[in-house]
């Protein structure tokens, strides 16, 4: 078996190897995820149409929800499965995957069948008129209601192979559905193809979903022998300390994703008051947003296997190196991106859609939302340390300071005070606040679990 490298990986190989070898995967993979969702309001924008535009924007809501899926069942069953390795318990690593595995099925299936039954109601909810309403629902029939259940189980089962260390094949079978996506969305979507719009987009989103689902079941086949992830039907149980941890850590992290797509509700419905052209500016204002967001996130979740296998392993000065580390390089980075993005917003704007009005409303938007990035992947980091230890009230509370305390109350009191472009700074307002938080219980952290000062 290749437990031996798997192990060294963890407990002997230097930290900034460790590091790459875990993060670098991630990072690339959560860029192609972001080009991939790029690429739906890239080649849609093409059309020239705002309201298939605003379509995908308005989309976006219901999709961030499968989050709260695949952090129930991945974040949980992830986080679960790396401590169990570090206490050398691989009958629980092998449950606690079959576990994850059938109920984010289960979950994947109920998830697409209900919005498909309530899809007036839904519609109505995340923003769409009688404009945008038709071709929203085109693009939602793909995505959510025949799309749910393969998005979410090709990112869960994603979390659990990279539990074990397999990063790199973690990154390649969620990269090769977002690969395909981008090459299917321009024959699907352009007037050269099948013209469909934004219902193309979502046929190119179900097709790749797909895809990348038969790469995890064809690795898990050729690797049942070497592999801790097991998807065994008669490994599959209820048992109660397995159902405790994942959910532990999975349901603060679900619930922080239910949050973000309230949030971002709030935001379609406000921004759809001032019209379908205001609309597609935020959603591509959004798509822009997410490269930097997704790619701290990839780094912060990369780091979890590491970090939870040192700590479950009692190995703490490695766990609180790996830390540290992890922040000396988001930061600046991500202080380098804000200035790029600051200075560069219409350009980055115009690359999408080449209308003045979009151009202008997207420039100040963008500006507002990139002044937070340096402070969400602080934030990014600590829930991240949160979820790896096993922490969930931590995250848990993180998740409600966000939206229910700080960004929510900030879209309301901004918009009335700035109407539509003070809600570009809402996220910028509750991750500043919530970044100082974030120190400070890293600092109560490292303090109860050694001697080592942050």
């Amino acid at each position: 078996m290749e437990e031996n490298e798997k192990i060294k990986l963890f407990e002997e190989a230097p930290i900034p190897n460790a590091v790459a070898k875990l993060a670098v995967p991630m990072i690339f993979s959560s860029l192609v995820m972001v080009l991939y969702n790029m690429a739906d309001t890239y080649f849609v924008g093409m059309l020239g149409d705002p309201v298939e535009n605003a379509a995908v924007s308005l989309a976006a809501p219901v999709l961030l929800a499968f989050n709260a899926v695949n952090n129930l069942f991945g974040v949980g069953t992830s986080s679960m499965m790396s401590r169990a390795l570090g206490r050398k318990d691989y009958d629980t690593v092998s449950r606690s995957s079959a576990f994850g595995f059938y109920c984010s099925l289960i979950c994947g299936i109920l998830f697409g069948v209900l919005c498909g039954l309530l899809h007036s109601p839904l519609l109505t909810l995340i923003g769409a008129d009688e404009t945008t309403r038709a071709a929203t629902q085109g693009y939602m029939f793909w995505t959510v209601y025949l799309g749910a259940a393969p998005a979410i189980l090709n990112v869960v089962m994603a979390y659990l192979v990279r539990s074990e260390g397999s990063a790199m094949h973690a990154s390649i079978g969620t990269m090769s559905g977002c690969i395909l996506n981008i090459i299917l969305d321009p024959i699907f979507i352009l007037p050269w193809g099948l013209h469909m719009g934004a219902a193309g987009a979502g046929l190119a989103t179900f097709l790749s979903n797909c895809v990348a689902c038969l790469y995890f079941f064809v690795l898990l086949y050729v690797k049942r022998r070497s592999t801790f992830v097991c998807i065994n039907p008669k490994k599959f149980c209820l048992r109660k300390n397995i159902i405790k941890e994942v959910c532990g850590v999975g349901i603060p992290a679900s619930i922080q994703n239910l949050l973000n797509v309230t949030g971002m509700t709030i935001l379609n419905n406000f921004t759809s008051t001032y019209g379908a052209d205001a609309v597609a500016a935020m959603g591509i204002t959004y798509k822009i947003y997410m490269v930097p967001m997704q790619v701290s996130l990839g780094f912060s979740q990369g780091i979890m296997p590491l970090v939870s296998y040192t700590f479950a392993s009692g190995n703490r000065k490695r766990m609180k190196d790996t830390i540290i580390f992890a922040m000396k390089i988001v930061v600046p980075v991500l202080v380098s991106v804000t200035v790029i993005y600051y200075l560069g917003a219409d350009g980055l704007i115009s690359l999408f859609m080449k209308n003045e009005s979009i151009i202008a409303y997207g420039t100040r938007f963008l500006r507002g939302f990139c002044l937070g990035l340096t402070f969400l992947g602080i934030d990014f980091l600590a829930v991240g340390v949160f979820q790896a230890l096993g922490f969930g009230r931590y995250a848990l509370a993180f998740a409600i300071m966000r939206k229910v305390v700080l960004e929510i109350p900030a879209l309301f009191i901004l918009n009335r005070l700035f109407p539509l472009y003070g809600l570009a700074y809402a996220q910028f307002t509750a991750e500043s606040i919530l970044s100082v938080c974030a120190v400070v219980i890293l600092r109560h952290i490292f303090r109860k679990y050694g001697d080592q000062k942050f």
